[in-house]
C-alpha cells in the first residue's frame, strides 16, 4: 500500500495518457506461456512522459472465461505496479465497501477512496457488457485506456 494514495485525478490522468500499443497485443493468444494452469503475456510501455505501463493478460487454461487483461503503472523509483484497470472473465466479487454482490464480467478500477482503508488500489469493480472473453477485453483495455496505433500519427491516417 502506498504511504499516500494516488488521486482518482492522478489515476484518471494516467488511464488518459497515450500510450503506443505493444507489438502483439493485439494477437498475443499466439506466444502466451503455460504457468500454473494458466496462459499469460507481459508487455511493457516505456511513454514519452518517463512513465512507466505494464499490461498482463492471463486466461485459464481450463476455463476460458476466467481471464484478466491488467494496465499497471509502475510507481517512480520501485519496481511496484500500481494496478489502474483490470478487465476479468465472469467469476464472484464483492464490493466490500458497498456491501455489493457480483458474478458476471466486470472492471475493477483503481479508486482513492479503496486505497484509503487498505484495501488492493484496484478492487472496486463494476459489471459490464462491453467484454466477453479475453480478446473483448483487450480491445476495451486498449480503447479506454489512452492506447493509440502508431499508424494514427501516419500522414496516410491523418484527417485533413
Amino acid at each position: 500500500m502506498l504511504a499516500t494514495p494516488l488521486s482518482d485525478a492522478a489515476i484518471a490522468e494516467l488511464i488518459s495518457e497515450t500510450k503506443p500499443i505493444p507489438e502483439g497485443l493485439c494477437t498475443p493468444i499466439k506466444a502466451m506461456t503455460e504457468k500454473n494452469c494458466h496462459l499469460q503475456r507481459g508487455f511493457e510501455i516505456n511513454c514519452d512522459s518517463g512513465n512507466f505501463f505494464v499490461v498482463k493478460i492471463r486466461q485459464s487454461s481450463v476455463n476460458p472465461l476466467d481471464f484478466s487483461a491488467i494496465l499497471g503503472y509502475r510507481l517512480p523509483g520501485s519496481y511496484t505496479i500500481f494496478r489502474l484497470r483490470r478487465y476479468n472473465g465472469r467469476h464472484h466479487h464483492t464490493n466490500v465497501l458497498e456491501g455489493e454482490h457480483i458474478y458476471d464480467f466486470h472492471v475493477h478500477m483503481a479508486t482513492e477512496r479503496y486505497q484509503r482503508p487498505g484495501f488492493k488500489e484496484d478492487h472496486f469493480a463494476q459489471v459490464t457488457n462491453r467484454h466477453y472473453n479475453l480478446e473483448s477485453a483487450i480491445r476495451c483495455l486498449l480503447d479506454e485506456c489512452g492506447f493509440r496505433s502508431q499508424l494514427e500519427d501516419s500522414p496516410l491516417f491523418k484527417k485533413k
